[in-house]
């Protein structure tokens, strides 16, 4: 129980991901079969259509845009603020700050990780860990949507006795970009509404707002 108090929120989020994620592969694969039917083909099984690029590309793009937003907002946070914002940093800390204020090296504490402590490259590593990982799940997620996405076309096209062309012109097309932007805008305007928004309304107990009765120019501080 110790644990699962410890862990709510991820467990929480990650609990609502799962469920959401079956939610859309009972509903697109309701939607697949009704176009099988209309097409007068036959119907799939659940299984079969996990393994269709038309699944495979619906998840692969939300993941992508998710994943982009918060390497974006990780790396935005570091060298710009905004006032009042509990998203934001305190003003005039913007920048990488230094080893004593990031607890680097011979600053670190016992309980810091044990390559913030080993300086050289592992600390520089360490350092840039979360937005290199959220960058490199990103860019996999986006190479992946472009494969589903264009073997998803492809189809489409081979069923109109249409050339569909090559991967690298897919691309390149007003259909992969159209894809992939509609769910970027969302996103930017998503973080931008969580960043102004948060600088003049509150959410009592939430660290992603600051106290009730803060100063709407207070900036870094969570309730």
């Amino acid at each position: 129980m110790k644990a699962l108090k410890h862990n709510g929120l991820f467990i929480v989020f990650f609990s609502l991901f799962l469920l959401s994620l079956a939610g859309q592969a009972l509903a697109g694969l309701a939607l697949f079969n009704e176009q099988q039917v209309a097409a007068g083909l036959e119907q799939v099984s659940i299984w079969q259509y996990l393994t269709t690029s038309s699944f495979a590309v619906d998840v692969a793009e939300n993941w992508q845009s998710e994943f982009l937003q918060f390497l974006l907002l990780i790396l935005a946070a570091v060298w710009f603020v905004q006032q009042g914002s509990p998203e934001s940093k305190k003003l005039g800390s913007e920048g990488t700050e230094s080893d004593k204020d990031q607890l680097l090296g011979r600053y670190a504490r016992p309980d810091s990780p044990a390559w913030a402590r080993a300086g050289g490259w592992r600390t520089r590593v360490y350092s840039n860990s979360l937005a290199a990982v959220m960058g490199t799940i990103f860019l996999l997620s986006w190479f992946a949507q472009s494969i589903a996405g264009f073997s998803a076309f492809a189809e489409q096209q081979l069923a109109n006795l249409q050339d569909p062309g090559t991967w690298g012109e897919y691309v390149l097309s007003p259909e992969f970009w159209s894809r992939t932007l509609q769910n970027w805008q969302s996103e930017f305007l998503a973080v931008a509404s969580m960043v102004i928004l948060a600088v003049y309304l509150r959410q009592r107990g939430s660290p992603e707002s600051k106290p009730v009765g803060a100063a709407h120019t207070a900036t870094d501080v969570e309730g």
